[in-house]
């Protein structure tokens, strides 16, 4: 999703920067797109790390006014076996790791006159889901941050909403036996799908939208969904 959205970004004009714990992977996505998308070092755990990105992209692209809060894991298990320094780790990604985000690029946004933050979350935030209580537990925190962060920084004219993939075909779901029955339309999600929803909030074309969540997952939670037969 995270290289969709680079993708989608530049392709609409963006400045980008790829940022990620995978250098190497974002250094060839920045070289197949040209000069105006960067690769930098990130782990979103990392406050000192997001202040040096956030120095550099400003650096070098003079002003930093959108920001997509993209990385995650997903770690399976049963909530009875879990140990707290995995619970731990799955917390700092997840959630610490936007906050993180979120900080830092705050006083940039506030030289830049305003700005647009994304934050990727899940349907997981607006249900339950057997097996994955610390993922679900992180983005329900993610939904919250983001409505509350959209409250405080609206004066400053920068703009903070959730983008909510259902399933969606990325290297974390790969092994996942998808259950389409429980999809409206009938098909899991592609990348390209959440880099559109994302765009789309990134952009002035949503200037009048804040504090919002956009469920982006075929109509999976408009109905009733059965997990039972998800081998998560």
């Amino acid at each position: 999703m995270g290289a969709a959205t680079v993708r989608l970004l530049a392709e609409e004009g963006a400045r980008v920067a790829a940022v990620d714990v995978d250098l190497e992977g974002a250094r060839r996505l920045a070289d197949e797109l040209g000069p105006d998308v960067i690769a930098l070092p990130m782990d979103v755990r990392s406050a000192d790390e997001w202040a040096a990105a956030v120095q550099e992209v400003e650096e070098r692209f003079g002003a930093v006014d959108i920001l997509v809060n993209n990385a995650g894991i997903a770690d399976p298990g049963l909530i009875g076996q879990w140990a707290l320094d995995r619970l731990q780790r799955t917390i700092d990604v997840n959630l610490v790791g936007v906050f993180n985000g979120i900080q830092a690029v705050l006083p940039a946004m506030k030289r830049a006159g305003g700005g647009s933050i994304v934050n990727i979350s899940s349907v997981g935030s607006f249900q339950g889901v057997p097996r994955m209580s610390p993922y679900v537990a992180t983005k329900w925190g993610v939904r919250g941050l983001t409505k509350s962060a959209a409250l405080e920084l609206g004066v400053h004219g920068i703009r903070v909403n959730a983008v909510h993939p259902g399933q969606t075909r990325t290297p974390m779901t790969e092994g996942v036996v998808f259950d389409t029955s429980a999809i409206a339309l009938g098909r899991v999600g592609e990348p390209e799908d959440i880099a559109r929803a994302v765009l789309f909030l990134a952009s002035d074309e949503s200037s009048f939208i804040t504090g919002s969540d956009l469920v982006v997952d075929g109509g999976q939670i408009a109905g009733q969904a059965d997990y039972s037969g998800l081998p998560l």
